[in-house]
């Protein structure tokens, strides 16, 4: 699957794909990624790869406050994703961070804190 996302990255930087052509190519080939087994991230031109980079940056300093749950939840609704795939893509991301011994806070609306760690 990352080859054939690779292979339409590279026709779209050598301009013989639009960005709207590669961006339903790469979504076509993320819905498809979803029904294979396994937990493996596919990189792709797609708005689910434009989230998860969102969401890769919001994760980065290790703290997940109420304000980016809220402006990553905007960014759901505009590029129309919905939880379930707002939660693979979250769990995805925990595992391979914790993986790497690195730990997660997310803020809760109510109650605290929820933690994530190896």
């Amino acid at each position: 699957m990352q080859e054939i996302a690779s292979t339409i990255q590279s026709d779209l930087d050598r301009r013989y794909l639009s960005y709207e052509e590669a961006l339903n190519l790469g979504n076509i080939l993320q819905d498809r990624a979803d029904t294979l087994p396994g937990d493996e991230i596919v990189y792709a031109v797609s708005d689910r790869d434009s989230y998860r980079r969102t969401l890769e940056l919001y994760l980065k300093d290790g703290v997940l406050t109420q304000a980016e749950q809220l402006l990553l939840w905007e960014e759901r609704r505009r590029l129309g994703i919905g939880d379930i795939v707002h939660n693979q893509l979250m769990e995805q991301l925990l595992t391979v961070w914790t993986r790497q011994g690195k730990s997660v806070q997310i803020h809760a609306f109510r109650g605290g804190m929820t933690d994530v760690q190896s």
